[in-house]
């Protein structure tokens, strides 16, 4: 969270499943796009943040399996755990903060009474979660019962449904709502409030994140019909709030647009790269712009020739160096050599560039320092 020097300029706070990640687009089309645009235009001055209902154990294994980028801060288990950082460093306060009037074991023992309730697999049972499966037409008297149930033993809880089918119970406290409003009084501590702050969900359990005063929403165009009808009952501010058409993270770079909340045109939609450019020196966008060469070129998605080479001479600074992990200096203009006869070698093949934690330095008057997570993804179409 202080990553930054001042007030971020946009705070998105977007679920995973369904929402940033698409699980019925293989190739991940979407959710590179907007990996292309943070990168290129909101690394440097804007916080991401990820708010899920996965564990931190579940949530690591989507990362391996699926190209996330790094954020800002982790909300997991619904609300009932935020960390921070590419580390995800625990904080400690909130989870002192849930624990009053709250007692798991309590909570294990009651809900262990309810025959229709199916617990989750263990990887998604967590100190301030306990989380089961219940069919859609016995969910809401069973949330009724269990509410009163558990309210005799003077336990403060909450129990959200979400997907037709996931129940959770969590303290009263907890929540992505309430975890989104806890993070925005810190940033108001220090004096950072974030100009703008997006959420994005679609599901149930993404409902309270709606409510926090002052954000913009979008239910992505996938959005399950729970959160529709929840929103159009619930909403106060529905002029702040809007049903994307696109799904997932295609449907956020939409809101992004809709709300007028900055660049909404992914570096990874342009074709002509001559055309892509900032309006300002930026030189993030030009790394996010040259690896998307890179992967084009080595797909085999552009003509091969010299135009195309010498095109990629003249965007980037042929006097520029590139240092590679090892240490090892290697100048911009040997890379583009290499570059030169590496053309379709990953023709066919489910290749995809993306970069990550993009920084930016100036060092001199002309000179920047960029430093960046390069990723890979290659397989077998």
């Amino acid at each position: 969270m202080d990553r930054l020097d001042g007030a971020a300029r946009l705070l998105i706070v977007s679920d995973l499943d369904f929402t940033m990640v698409d699980h019925l687009d293989p190739e991940n089309l979407s959710l590179l796009r907007f990996n292309a645009l943070w990168e290129a235009f909101y690394r440097d001055n804007s916080l991401l943040v990820f708010s899920t209902g996965r564990s931190p154990t579940s949530y690591k294994q989507l990362k391996i399996k699926k190209p996330l980028l790094t954020p800002d801060v982790t909300i997991m288990s619904v609300g009932t755990e935020i960390m921070y950082g590419e580390s995800m460093v625990p904080d400690a306060e909130w989870e002192s903060y849930l624990n009053q009037k709250w007692n798991r074991d309590v909570v294990t023992g009651e809900t262990a009474k309810f025959p229709e309730l199916t617990p989750q697999p263990e990887i998604d049972q967590r100190p301030h979660k306990v989380s089961f499966y219940v069919e859609k037409d016995k969910a809401m008297k069973v949330m009724k019962d269990l509410a009163e149930c558990l309210e005799k033993y003077g336990l403060d809880v909450k129990i959200v449904y979400s997907s037709g089918i996931a129940l959770d119970v969590l303290p009263q406290r907890a929540g992505k709502g309430q975890a989104l409003a806890y993070l925005l009084k810190k940033f108001e501590a220090k004096g950072r409030v974030p100009s703008n702050t997006l959420v994005c969900g679609d599901s149930g359990n993404d409902a309270e994140l709606f409510t926090v005063p002052a954000v913009h929403g979008v239910m992505v165009s996938n959005a399950q019909e729970e959160l529709l009808e929840w929103c159009s009952e619930n909403a106060r501010n529905s002029h702040q709030i809007t049903h994307a058409t696109e799904r997932c993270a295609a449907g956020i770079i939409q809101a992004i647009g809709t709300f007028s909340l900055g660049p909404n045109v992914s570096p990874r939609d342009i074709q002509d790269f001559l055309k892509c450019t900032d309006e300002i020196c930026n030189p993030g966008h030009e790394v996010v712009k040259f690896y998307l060469y890179y992967e084009r070129w080595r797909r085999g998605e552009v003509e091969r020739s010299d135009h195309f080479i010498n095109n990629l001479r003249l965007l980037f600074n042929s006097l520029g160096t590139f240092v590679h992990p090892s240490g090892i200096e290697i100048p911009f203009s040997q890379c583009i050599d290499v570059l030169a006869n590496s053309y379709g070698d990953q023709l066919g093949k489910q290749f995809r560039v993306w970069v990550d934690r993009v920084s930016v330095a100036q060092i001199c008057s002309d000179t920047w320092l960029v430093k960046f997570d390069k990723c890979e993804l290659c397989g077998p179409m």
